[in-house]
């Protein structure tokens, strides 16, 4: 042991302040392993939070004012500790990752979020767009490397054709039938309905499908608050809009993920009614594979003077949002905003989902992110094993693949081809 902890000071020596949280989610660990065999130990769990604690421990649903409880305390090993029991709950010791691939299309967009420091118009310096044949070309050379998904979004283009968007996805799915297609925010499908194919959103999404659509993506739910999106995101859909996109293509079968944007301008309660609204919907379709927060990136956008969320807030919303999305089985932490070493502490905090390998991320990092844009599989398993959960890569529907938890576990070589995105 004082091996192991000598260890992890050389390592973390150049960030205290990541060293400390990672002595807290050791803590959290330790007391939830004991857990495992014993009922929750009270004595870590400070008076005011131990009705939730009661709660959590008899399944019980917690309330929004239980939530907003837990986003003002500041017992952060309490709010671990409470959220790995619905993790464990619900995913065993397992962490997941999936390999993937990220592409963005185009950032051209007839929108101008206050966010964002992605879209531009045609005229500006920063504005690209691929051809079809090009995004072709970036996924073929990706398949090689093992790849099982393209995670697939741009900005709402004023002049993309209808059948642009169906040769790509024709072209993509002609590549590998088993390659899953993940494309689209509620925003881009209710673009293309309305302003592109002419279509209503079911007809839409059926014709998307048909030529090769596996999943809609999470994207553009912000925070559903009115209020917020006014300030923010003017002009974008509302909060019925995006939901009832996702309504639509879950009653149709498909599945979808969730995410939502913080640390802007936002209030906790604002938060807790954007959960609220998801879980409202997950409660009626169950199509929610897994839900996605991401900290506000304000470096290069007119948000510039707002402070990015903390360490220490990043941890205390994903553990907040595991306890309280009872009926979403799985928790990412998106390490593109997160960073790595955040993202292995989070595994503490009720995350059981690293995301995947990426390869190539554009959102966050024009908007100031300085966190790499890939990760290799290697990395992924090594910071999962040393947070002490088994690694499995897992499909678009953070289903296990067959053999992950052999190969994971195992201690072969990795081949050129995994390391390849590294």
């Amino acid at each position: 042991m004082l091996s192991r902890s000598a260890s992890v000071v050389l390592y973390q020596s150049y960030a205290p302040r990541l060293f400390l949280l990672q002595l807290v989610s050791r803590l959290c660990m330790v007391s939830h392993q004991f857990q495992g065999r014993l009922r929750m130990n009270y004595t870590l769990i400070p008076k005011e939070l131990r009705p939730i604690a009661e709660k959590i421990e008899a399944k019980a649903r917690i309330s929004e004012d239980d939530a907003l409880a837990l986003y003002r305390s500041n017992d952060l090993n309490a709010l671990g500790i409470l959220a790995n029991v619905v993790r464990e709950r619900k995913n065993g010791n397992f962490a997941t990752y999936i390999h993937n691939r990220y592409i963005n299309y185009s950032n051209i967009c007839v929108l101008s979020c206050q966010f964002c420091a992605f879209a531009a118009k045609k005229r500006d310096a920063h504005a690209f767009e691929h051809a079809v044949s090009e995004v072709i070309q970036i996924v073929a050379e990706a398949l090689p490397l093992g790849i099982t998904e393209v995670h697939m979004v741009g900005g709402l283009h004023p002049t993309l054709k209808k059948e642009w968007y169906l040769d790509l996805l024709r072209g993509l799915r002609s590549l590998d039938p088993n390659l899953h297609i993940k494309a689209f925010t509620a925003i881009e499908v209710r673009h293309l309905a309305q302003r592109i194919f002419k279509m209503s959103i079911p007809e839409t999404l059926e014709l998307l499908r048909e030529a090769g659509l596996g999943s809609i993506t999470g994207g553009g739910a912000e925070i559903f608050d009115a209020a917020v999106r006014d300030r923010v995101c003017r002009g974008k859909e509302t909060a019925e809009e995006w939901l009832d996109v996702h309504r639509i293509w879950h009653r149709m079968g498909g599945r979808s993920t969730c995410t939502m944007l913080y640390g802007h301008v936002e209030t906790l309660e604002q938060r807790v009614d954007h959960l609220r609204q998801l879980r409202q919907l997950q409660d009626e379709t169950g199509g929610f594979s897994g839900f996605v927060p991401f900290a506000f990136e304000p470096q290069t956008t007119v948000l510039a003077h707002i402070r990015r969320a903390s360490a220490i807030e990043q941890l205390r919303n994903l553990a907040v949002s595991r306890i309280y999305l009872d009926n979403i089985d799985h928790l990412t932490a998106y390490w593109v905003s997160l960073g790595l070493p955040l993202a292995q502490v989070s595994l503490s905090y009720g995350v059981d989902d690293l995301h995947g390998t990426i390869m190539e991320e554009k959102i966050f990092h024009m908007a100031g992110a300085t966190t790499p844009q890939r990760q290799s599989i290697a990395a992924l398993e090594h910071a999962i094993r040393e947070a002490q959960r088994i690694p499995v890569q897992r499909d678009s529907y953070y289903q296990h693949l067959n053999g992950a938890e052999q190969r994971s576990t195992s201690s072969r070589p990795r081949s050129e081809a995994e390391l390849a995105c590294a």
